[in-house]
């Protein structure tokens, strides 16, 4: 099946120089409190798709690596937070959730690892053989995941601040698409960073890296950001 290009997509994608923190500098609390995520760049996320009707509310990702772990920390503004999904592997790009899509070898193909994450911190993953397959059977090991909340969960009517989440995932996974593991400095690898926001009808996603599409959709590899380990 075709896929419908929005009618001007951005040129370029964006690029991100990842910092190396000291060993040991991340705990996974959810709260992005360390310094090392202080000195990290942030980058803000822009709004695609105006036919949707969902408020627009910033979400700031940051990215850290050191021998051990790809480090991603996410802060969402979030009057109205909402996460029902509980399990792993539940589809909890439903709920409030941010997502990331990592290609480790941009020089052999398009082929994927996607992990979406809900506002409790469940995770669902995969691995995308693009366009094709998707392999839900994987599970990723030794991944650490933490949401701070900044508001009561799934209460409707009062008025919520937002959430953070932070991620840390052992190189190992990535073993699939690269050998390379982990990165040296200078490598380039390519990613795409999400957030579904809010429950239909009122919804929006939202992105780093602009997919270009026609509606809203965040899979579009050959519209990744790059990012650059230092």
């Amino acid at each position: 099946s075709a896929i419908l290009l929005a009618q001007s997509p951005p040129a370029e994608v964006p690029v991100y120089e990842v910092a190396r923190a000291a060993e040991k500098a991340i705990t996974v609390d959810g709260r992005l409190s360390e310094q090392a995520w202080k000195n990290a760049a942030g980058v803000s996320f822009v709004f695609p798709w105006e036919q949707q009707t969902g408020a627009k509310q910033q979400t700031t990702a940051r990215l850290l690596w050191d021998s051990q772990f790809l480090y991603v920390g996410y802060e969402c503004e979030d009057a109205e937070i909402t996460a029902q999904f509980l399990k792993h592997d539940d589809p909890v790009y439903r709920d409030d959730a941010v997502e990331i899509f990592i290609n480790p070898n941009p020089g052999d193909g398009l082929n994927y690892y996607g992990l979406e994450m809900n506002a409790r911190a469940v995770l669902y993953e995969y691995l995308r053989i693009w366009p094709k397959l998707m392999i839900t059977r994987l599970d990723f090991t030794g991944v650490e995941i933490a949401t701070h909340l900044d508001g009561t969960l799934n209460v409707a009517g009062d008025k919520d601040r937002g959430w953070s989440l932070e991620l840390a995932i052992p190189w190992e996974n990535f073993r699939e698409l690269t050998r390379e593991l982990p990165p040296k400095p200078g490598a380039e690898w390519q990613i795409n960073l999400n957030r579904w926001d809010g429950v239909e009808p009122r919804r929006r996603l939202s992105q780093w890296s602009n997919s270009g599409l026609a509606t809203p959709n965040p899979h579009n590899p050959e519209r990744f950001g790059r990012i650059r380990f230092r």
